[in-house]
């Protein structure tokens, strides 16, 4: 009379039993395909470099999206005029140029002629060169141009060719081709007026390899600052977020950092701050997620040490991790104005004598 009681029971358990181990089936094969992509991402990063490029460059994520970069004045900027300029055949650049605060009144309703002559102005000129990923209309670059506008300089920042609505395909040579043409072309309207180059996290790339041309040809700008740099991009990419999960993976170096020099990118600032003679100002947060702190103190010990800087300034700006400005948030400072006015003070000192 027993028996048919435990049947509800047993089946039950059964169920319980093919219901648990379906699960765990499906999880496995969850597990087991996670763990084949994951394998799988280094060779197709090694067999295809281009896929390494475009991680550096990011020059697809266009951030923020609906944005018509020929209207600055969108962004807050009315004081700030679109160029577009052509360094090589196939190649057109957009370019800002926002004038100083002085100027905000007279440049409303003004064409590009007016702007372009009020680089002549008795104001210093700061070319900014920006970092991965966005256009020239991202919203820290906004914040940082009006900053460097209220404290008397004019900015003139662009997007490198492939960026924004710039034409071109981006390479490391030709983003730095596209500053030299953006700097003489500033030098050949702003008469006496200082000339400083400002480069953030893969815009000091840009910058360096620029400064360092420059210095070759006996051009130098005024000054150099470097905001959130790295030592050189294989460095980089090794302290990346990104590359946590396969830090550790056996052959790292051969199946992501070797596709990187194969497609021609090198950014080496430990290199080119050998060869570069004029003031050196490095600005760095201690919290700084996505070029680690260390690597801006390793550059700056390299340069600090260097022969080429001997007769110039070259300063370490550290900002505390309880200030919270990360990587891209210096703009922030309070103290910004005043390391700008006693840095820039000096090296334009040293330059006329």
């Amino acid at each position: 009379m027993g028996k048919p009681k435990c049947r509800p029971y047993i089946s039950l358990i059964v169920h319980l039993y093919i219901r648990r181990y379906g699960l765990w089936f499906r999880l496995r094969k969850l597990i087991i395909w996670l763990l084949g992509v994951y394998i799988a991402i280094p060779f197709l990063v090694k067999l295809c470099p281009a896929i390494q490029a475009k991680l550096v460059f990011l020059n697809f994520v266009r951030v923020p999206y609906f944005i018509d970069l020929k209207r600055p004045q969108d962004q807050g900027l009315n004081h700030t005029c679109n160029y577009y300029l052509q360094p090589e055949e196939d190649v057109t650049i957009g370019v800002w140029h926002t004038v100083p605060a002085a100027l905000w009144k007279n440049a409303r309703g003004k064409d590009q002629l007016w702007f372009e002559d009020a680089l002549g102005s008795s104001h210093p000129v700061i070319l900014y060169l920006h970092g991965n990923a966005g256009t020239r209309g991202g919203d820290h670059r906004v914040e940082l141009y009006k900053v460097l506008s209220s404290l008397g300089y004019h900015v003139v920042t662009f997007d490198y060719r492939g960026w924004g609505d710039s034409i071109g395909s981006p390479s490391e040579r030709g983003m730095t081709y596209d500053a030299l043409h953006v700097f003489d072309w500033i030098k050949a309207r702003s008469g006496e007026n200082p000339v400083y180059i400002w480069g953030h996290s893969l815009g000091t790339g840009v910058a360096t390899n620029l400064v360092r041309r420059l210095c070759e040809r006996e051009t130098p700008p005024d000054a150099l600052i470097l905001e959130s740099p790295f030592t050189n991009i294989r460095e980089e990419a090794r302290s990346h977020p990104f590359s946590v999960i396969y830090r550790y993976f056996p052959g790292f170096d051969w199946f992501f950092l070797d596709p990187i020099t194969t497609s021609g990118i090198k950014f080496a600032n430990d290199e080119n701050v050998k060869y570069i003679s004029c003031s050196l100002l490095i600005l760095h947060a201690e919290d700084d997620p996505v070029v680690p702190f260390h690597l801006g103190k390793k550059l700056y010990n390299i340069a600090a040490t260097s022969r080429s800087f001997r007769d110039y300034k070259v300063q370490f700006v550290p900002f505390h991790t309880d200030l919270g400005y990360r990587h891209k948030y210096i703009y922030r400072s309070p103290e910004l104005p005043r390391i700008l006015r006693e840095f820039l003070g000096k090296s334009e000192h040293e330059h006329h004598h």
